[in-house]
């Protein structure tokens, strides 16, 4: 099969270079053009959520607004990183990021852009953690209508044991 655009989900864990290089060889072998994309989740770090509903400075709201703007300057820094180094092999790279639910941006995006692989990582999450956490991973296998190609990444665990 001969691939065209060949979409790249990257995201902050130890597996997104490797996700990266798997992506950027396919499309250097098929000659074809690479998307890569972040979608930044919406959580939010380091705060009480209960107290600062409350505070009548909406502490919260600005808590929330400076993590999104963090969040984003370091996704749009991560991508154009490897963007760059896509192009300096020849390999015509775009990028783009998302606020939500990865699973389905993902999926959009690969029906939008009307791309002909999907280069995911896997985290290597079994049993309860995979039921509880999720797999984004495997919902893309399951409602995409393209080639799914799954780097297995580096298990949680063995990142705590690497530490």
């Amino acid at each position: 099969m001969r691939y065209k655009k060949i979409l790249a989900a990257i995201d902050c864990s130890p597996q997104a270079p490797a996700v990266f290089e798997q992506a950027l060889e396919v499309a250097k072998r098929e000659n074809a053009s690479l998307m890569l994309f972040h979608c930044l989740p919406i959580e939010v770090k380091g705060t009480s959520l209960y107290a600062d509903i409350y505070d009548p400075a909406m502490s919260f709201y600005n808590h929330l607004q400076t993590q999104l703007n963090e969040d984003r300057e370091e996704a749009e820094g991560l991508l154009e990183g490897y963007c760059q180094r896509a192009i300096a092999q020849g390999v015509t790279t775009e990028w783009q990021f998302q606020v939500g639910d990865a699973g389905s941006a993902i999926r959009d995006l690969t029906k939008a852009w009307d791309a002909d692989l999907v280069v995911i990582g896997r985290r290597g999450r079994q049993g309860m953690a995979e039921v509880f956490l999720g797999s984004v991973s495997n919902y893309i296998v399951h409602n995409v209508s393209c080639s799914v190609l799954v780097v297995q990444g580096i298990s949680p665990q063995k990142i705590e044991e690497t530490s």
